[in-house]
């Protein structure tokens, strides 16, 4: 297996067949969107619809750092289906576990990100928060899931029984697991911490301490909802952010801690807000899912 690391220049085809991610390398990048094959990583963000802010240094970086986790021997590619499931549903080829390992036995976060479902926009919207999560000492996994609203929370529901049931092999601790998410991927992180792991065809885990959330339009409060930290741009067109502030406001209502950050000028999809006013963003965020940990 090749050591030579991955740079600006250097093509989605290149990452997707190297060596180090046999088996699930296309996963990397859109399944469900037309990428050139020749397309060099520093350009990939020109085909990542709805994102703004998307940096190039931080895909290389991504990507560079992945490969050196499997030289090191980690395995960071999990399925979450077995082979007899993927057959009966070939979309559940297109689904798995990245994971970015933090301290041995430390705290877990499970990171959807956004597309409209129309595409699972990882490289900018979950990969970096795993990254980010990862240095502070957290073992963070990035879900990618199936393009549709029910079938993605049916997947995430799957990634939070996977990692249950797998703690121990994997080492990290479960307990006060919390589920972030941008756009599509906040909905997600909602409904399955709101409804659960079994209204999505698991059985019952438990709901996760924190979820945090980044500009989407979700406005629907039951009562049921775990401590939610949101965050938003003013100029979004998408997520407007006054309903996210009202979503927080009628979840503080009912007695359970929320938060939420709102951005002057910021679009849609600014993902870790690097060099932006949102900068700093999911420091915050991590402070509040901590407030939330009991155990």
């Amino acid at each position: 297996m090749t050591k030579e690391l991955f740079s600006m220049g250097s093509k989605v085809r290149d990452v997707i067949r190297d060596e180090a991610f046999a088996g699930f390398g296309r996963l990397l990048f859109p399944v469900d969107l037309a990428i050139p094959p020749q397309t060099n990583l520093k350009d990939l963000g020109n085909y990542f619809i709805w994102y703004s802010y998307i940096k190039p240094e931080r895909t290389v970086s991504i990507v560079n750092e992945l490969k050196e986790r499997v030289l090191a021997g980690e395995t960071v590619f999990y399925d979450i289906y077995s082979p007899q499931e993927k057959a009966v549903d070939l979309n559940k080829k297109n689904t798995g576990l990245l994971f970015f390992r933090g301290k041995p036995h430390g705290k877990t976060a499970i990171i959807s990100a956004g597309g409209g479902f129309a595409y699972v926009g990882a490289m900018h919207d979950s990969f970096p928060h795993a990254q980010a999560l990862a240095k502070r000492g957290y073992n963070a996994f990035a879900l990618i899931y199936r393009v549709a609203a029910r079938e993605a929370c049916e997947d995430l529901s799957r990634a939070v029984a996977f990692i249950h049931e797998h703690s121990k092999e994997l080492q990290v601790d479960v307990r006060d697991y919390s589920l972030w998410g941008g756009s599509a991927g906040a909905r997600m992180a909602a409904w399955v911490g709101t409804y659960g792991t079994k209204s999505f065809g698991e059985k019952s885990y438990p709901q996760p301490a924190a979820v945090i959330m980044e500009y989407t339009g979700l406005g629907d409060v039951t009562g049921n909802e775990p401590p939610t930290y949101n965050c938003v741009g003013t100029a979004d067109r998408i997520a407007w952010y006054g309903t996210m502030k009202r979503r927080i406001k009628d979840i503080q209502a009912n007695g359970t801690d929320a938060a939420i950050e709102v951005f002057p000028g910021l679009p849609h999809g600014f993902g870790l807000g690097e060099g932006t006013v949102a900068e700093g963003w999911l420091d915050r965020a991590v402070s509040f899912w901590q407030r939330q940990i009991k155990v």
